[in-house]
């Protein structure tokens, strides 16, 4: 199944670090922070162009890590995505062509929703996990809870506006398997060059495990 190894993986650290790359230098020191602090699994997203030439630079050098790539949001994303190594690819939403392309990409697919009609369309192909974003915008935990009875078929990574405080109320759900968050990654921190800050604040992230139901 094109899903199959995905549970192992987001089940590896309740939080998932979102991050941006803007220096290709910061991407090395950056993935070995989160690793040292707890965090294996991190999604490098494609909102830079130099996404995947970090992705390579972490599969490469940082043992342990656990790299995927976030902001697919093209089918060629998937191709060029796992040629730089990643095993996982996140997508903010989830349009047919997309999701045609994710079955038959090799790599495992994480496609985001916002509505249960959406979580819907992604149940009838198949699919059994999936992001929810925003998550914050668009209903937060309570949303997710509503939904855990009619829809059990999926479950959820939320991500978008959750913050060390609010994780643990997605955490303790029966539908939830991790969370995404950027709070571990600001940019100002990742900018200076603060790696013990960012390991330190990726082990208090790593820390939330005992919020999630086993």
């Amino acid at each position: 199944m094109f899903q199959s190894t995905l549970p192992a993986i987001l089940r590896t650290s309740p939080v998932i670090p979102v991050v941006i790359i803007e220096d290709l230098k910061d991407a090395v020191p950056l993935a070995r922070a989160l690793v040292a602090g707890g965090l294996k699994v991190i999604e490098v997203t494609l909102r830079t162009n130099l996404g995947l030439e970090a992705i390579r630079a972490m599969v490469a050098e940082v043992e342990g890590a656990i790299v995927g790539v976030g902001t697919v949001i093209e089918p060629l994303h998937y191709t060029e995505a796992a040629k730089a190594g990643a095993v996982f690819a996140v997508s903010p939403g989830a349009t047919p062509r997309l999701m045609d392309a994710a079955v038959d990409s090799g790599i495992a697919p994480l496609p985001g929703i916002a509505s249960a009609s959406e979580a819907m369309a992604l149940i009838e192909r198949g699919f059994t996990h999936a992001k929810f974003f925003p998550a914050e915008p668009s209903g937060g935990a309570a949303f997710l809870s509503s939904i855990a009875s009619p829809l059990p078929q999926l479950t959820f990574c939320p991500t978008g506006g959750i913050t060390l405080e609010s994780a643990p109320s997605y955490l303790k759900l029966p539908n939830v398997v991790c969370v995404g968050g950027s709070w571990m990654v600001k940019q100002s921190v990742i900018a200076a060059g603060d790696w013990a800050g960012i390991e330190a604040q990726a082990a208090k992230a790593a820390g939330l495990d005992v919020h999630r139901r086993k």
